[in-house]
C-alpha cells in the first residue's frame, strides 16, 4: 500500500500540472509536501513506537494514511492545489509512522546476517504496489485526450473552472477506494498476533548506555537514504514528461504512464532476485555494484535520444531495487535497543525525496528535462562510497569494536 500510494504521486505530477498551470519546480511541490512529511514526523513516530510498540504503531500509521486518502475528496471538489498538498502531508505522515515501525521490525525479526535479505523480500511487495500504480493511475486519473497548455489558457473563466473541476474529480474514486482499503488493513494488522522483539525496543524513560550519534554507519546511512530516495523519486517523477518529449519517445501522457510501470516493475523483480543473492553475498558488495550500474545508465540516457534513452533510464529501476533495504539494514546494524530511534533517523532522511526532485525541477526549467538528470548520477556515486566504506559498523572499525 505504501509503495502504491508513493508511486501514484508520479501520476499526480503530470495530472495536476496543467490543471493548475504549474511549471516543473511548482508541480514538484507534490513530492516536496509528501516527502517533507517524513522529515517532520519520523522522530515523533519513533517516540510512538517507544510508547505503544511496533504493532500498534503500524495500525496508527495505516489509519492516518486512510485519513489522508479521504482528504483528496474535498481537495478535488474545490479544486485547490494547496489542499491537495495538505492531503499528501497527512497521507505521508501515516506512511512515515508505518515505515518507522515496519522496516526495523522486519530487520531485527531474525538473524542479523540475513536482515538485508528479509527486508528486500518485504520491499519487493512494496515494489508490486509501485508497479501497479502507474497502470491504475493512468487508467483512472490521466485523461485519454489531454489538452495543451495553450488550449487551457485560451478557455474563458467559466470554462476553465469547469475544466479544472472535471479533471480534478478523477482522483476522488481511486483515493476513496484506497482509503477504505487502508482502514480495513489497519483492522487486520491490529488483529494479528505478531512476535515481540524486546531486545530491539526500549520503553519511555528507560536508560540506554549508548547513543545513536556514536554509530557512524547510521549517520552515513541516513545520508545514503537521503540521496537514494531523492534520485529514485526524481527519476520517477519526470518519466511521464520525459517520455513525452519529441526527441525521447513523443508519447501521450497516458501511454507514457504505462512505461513508468516498467521502471517500478524492475525494482520489484530486482528485489526478489536480490533477496536470494543476499543469502550468500555481502550486502555492501551488491549495493556497490548496483550503484555503479544505476549511475552509468542515467548518464547513458542523458547523452542519447529515442528509445535507447527511454529504456536505459527505465532499467535504472532494476538496479534501484536493493538500495533502500540494503542501506537501511547497514545503517541500523548493531543499534540494539536504539533500533527504533535509529529507524526514525533513517526514515527522516527520506526527505531527500522532497528536496532533490524540487532541485531537479528548477534545473529542468532552465536546461530542460533531458540534461537535468545529472543530479541523480551524483546521488548514486555517494551510494557507491557508502557501500564500499561508509557502511562499516563500529565492530568493523579500528578502535571501536
Amino acid at each position: 500500500m505504501w509503495g502504491f500510494l508513493t508511486c501514484l504521486n508520479d501520476i499526480l505530477v503530470p495530472h495536476l500540472k496543467p490543471i493548475f498551470d504549474l511549471n516543473y519546480a511548482e508541480v514538484m511541490l507534490i513530492q516536496f509536501a509528501f516527502f517533507g512529511a517524513y522529515f517532520l514526523f519520523s522522530i515523533p513516530s519513533a517516540k510512538v513506537i517507544d510508547w505503544i510498540g511496533y504493532q500498534r504503531s503500524m495500525v496508527v500509521g495505516l489509519l492516518t494514511m486512510g485519513a489522508g486518502a479521504f482528504l483528496f475528496v474535498p481537495a478535488a471538489s474545490v479544486p485547490s492545489f494547496p489542499l491537495f498538498l495538505v492531503a499528501l502531508i497527512v497521507l505521508a505522515a501515516g506512511i512515515t509512522c508505518l515505515q518507522v515501525a515496519a522496516n526495523p521490525y522486519v530487520t531485527v525479526l531474525g538473524k542479523p546476517e540475513t536482515a538485508s535479505s528479509r527486508l528486500n523480500l518485504t520491499q519487493a511487495f512494496n515494489s508490486l504496489g509501485t508497479f501497479l500504480a502507474p497502470f491504475f493511475g493512468g487508467l483512472l486519473i490521466l485523461s485519454a485526450a489531454p489538452r495543451t497548455m495553450e488550449q487551457i489558457r485560451g478557455l474563458a473563466p467559466d470554462a476553465l473552472q469547469a475544466y479544472r473541476l472535471h479533471e480534478a474529480a478523477t482522483v476522488k474514486t481511486p483515493y476513496v477506494g484506497l482509503g477504505i482499503a487502508l482502514v480495513l488493513l489497519a483492522i487486520a494488522i491490529g488483529s494479528f498476533k505478531l512476535p515481540k522483539i524486546p531486545h530491539a525496543q526500549h520503553k519511555v524513560g528507560e536508560k540506554v548506555n549508548d547513543s545513536i550519534w556514536e554509530h557512524r554507519n547510521l549517520i552515513l546511512g541516513a545520508i545514503g537514504i537521503f540521496v537514494y530516495v531523492g534520485a529514485e523519486v526524481s527519476i520517477g517523477s519526470f518519466l511521464v514528461n520525459y517520455f513525452s518529449q519529441p526527441e525521447i519517445g513523443g508519447l501521450t501522457e497516458k501511454v507514457a504512464a504505462s512505461f513508468v510501470a516498467f521502471y517500478w516493475g524492475g525494482a520489484m523483480v530486482g528485489r526478489f532476485i536480490g533477496s536470494g543473492l543476499l543469502q550468500t553475498m555481502k550486502t555492501g558488495r551488491l549495493l556497490g555494484i548496483c550503484a555503479v550500474c544505476a549511475a552509468a545508465l542515467v548518464a547513458i540516457s542523458m547523452i542519447s535520444t529515442g528509445h535507447f534513452a527511454m529504456w536505459s533510464i527505465i532499467l535504472v529501476g532494476f538496479f534501484n531495487s536493493i538500495m533502500f533495504p540494503s542501506i537501511f539494514t547497514l545503517g541500523v546494524a548493531e543499534l540494539g535497543p536504539l533500533t527504533g530511534d535509529g529507524s526514525g533517523i533513517m526514515i527522516m532522511a527520506i526527505v531527500g525525496g522532497a528536496l532533490i526532485p524540487l532541485a531537479q525541477g528548477a534545473i529542468a526549467d532552465r536546461i530542460g528535462i533531458h540534461h537535468a538528470f545529472f543530479l541523480p548520477v551524483i546521488c548514486y556515486l555517494y551510494i557507491l562510497y557508502f557501500a564500499v566504506s561508509g557502511s562499516k559498523p563500529n565492530s568493523e572499525r579500528p578502535g571501536r569494536s
